[in-house]
């Protein structure tokens, strides 16, 4: 603990270098919040600096805490804007889409062709080659209807 008792506000500056650079080595946003707690850290350290190491990683605790939540709170009010909203949510591209059908829907469960790759679908009973607009999306299952 001595080590601990030894250590400077540039050392959280280096902590705080080094979480913001994991950050873009990383997914999610955490890296980051924990970066900016570490710096404001080393703020209040040089500004108090007979703050023990105590104090300095209940400190780090708390505002990195705090950091992650208030951004998440934010992101909930006012989530980002984007033009491809779908972008990772392949089944959602093709609602609104017709289809043909690759195997009847028989008890519910069929299967489509989209592009190159199979899709499960379901929806009422219908022959194979009947067209079928997607409704919705359950997973990696297809919801449609006949058109």
């Amino acid at each position: 603990m001595d080590l601990l008792s030894q250590a400077d506000y540039w050392h959280w500056l280096i902590a705080a270098a080094f979480l913001i650079l994991l950050e873009v080595f990383s997914p999610g946003v955490y890296f980051l919040w924990l970066g900016v707690a570490a710096a404001v850290v080393a703020g209040i350290y040089w500004l108090v600096p007979e703050l023990s190491w105590q104090a300095q990683f209940l400190l780090f605790a708390v505002f990195s805490i705090a950091s992650i939540a208030l951004v998440r709170m934010v992101l909930a009010r006012r989530p980002i804007e984007t033009d491809q909203p779908t972008l990772n949510r392949r089944g959602e591209q093709y609602v609104g889409r017709v289809l043909v059908l690759d195997k009847a829907i028989e008890n519910g469960v069929g299967r489509v062709r989209v592009d190159d790759t199979l899709w499960r679908v379901e929806g009422a009973d219908c022959p194979m080659d009947t067209r079928v607009r997607v409704t919705g999306v359950d997973g990696a299952v297809l919801k449609v209807e006949p058109e």
